[in-house]
């Protein structure tokens, strides 16, 4: 795996070794198989962003934690410009930034989301996470899948949802697909 991989694997083992918390409980808090957890600790597997940030939640820490090693340290206001914000690289069909990455205690995730489209139009891999989340369309179309249902949503739609049932989104029409993500947590 890739060395920022690695990086993100020695935080977490580091912040659950700091909290005594062995990878059996950290495991069962997180409602994965031990051997799931032990392979993200390892960093022989990628993260979901769903996994990240649910583990950083168990740990008590930012998300921006476990990806850079840096806390988020603004309190006022947190202003990112168009195009721009945190790049999180997790999955090839999806590009993620993290709008509020410098801002702390921070009630809502904000990402601005690419979904690109994929040669096949196979239900992607379905992935769950603690709170709630609001995603609203801003380019294009998508199919959103949320546990056995599909939302067929485009430009100007919006859909909010529990997050901890499974979902994932898959670009429509051969055209990538943009949107805001809040995730509540």
């Amino acid at each position: 795996m890739s060395d920022i991989i690695q990086e993100m694997a020695q935080r977490i083992r580091s912040l659950r070794e700091m909290e005594d918390i062995s990878q059996e409980s950290m495991a069962a808090r997180l409602n994965m198989p031990l051997e799931e957890y032990q392979s993200y600790e390892a960093g022989e597997r990628d993260f979901s962003f769903s996994a990240m940030y649910n583990i950083a939640n168990e740990l008590g820490v930012d998300v921006v934690d476990i990806m850079t090693g840096d806390s988020p340290k603004l309190s006022s206001a947190c202003m990112v410009r168009k195009g721009e914000g945190f790049k999180i690289d997790r999955r090839k069909a999806y590009d993620y930034r993290h709008l509020a990455f410098t801002f702390r205690n921070k009630k809502a995730e904000p990402f601005m989301v690419t979904v690109e489209p994929q040669a096949d139009d196979t239900q992607p891999q379905l992935h769950a996470h603690e709170g709630q989340e609001f995603n609203y369309v801003v380019e294009g179309s998508l199919a959103l899948y949320i546990g056995e249902v599909v939302y067929y949503l485009e430009a100007g739609d919006s859909l909010y949802f529990n997050s901890g049932i499974p979902h994932a989104m898959r670009a429509l029409g051969g055209k990538r697909a943009q949107f805001l993500a809040v995730v509540m947590k």
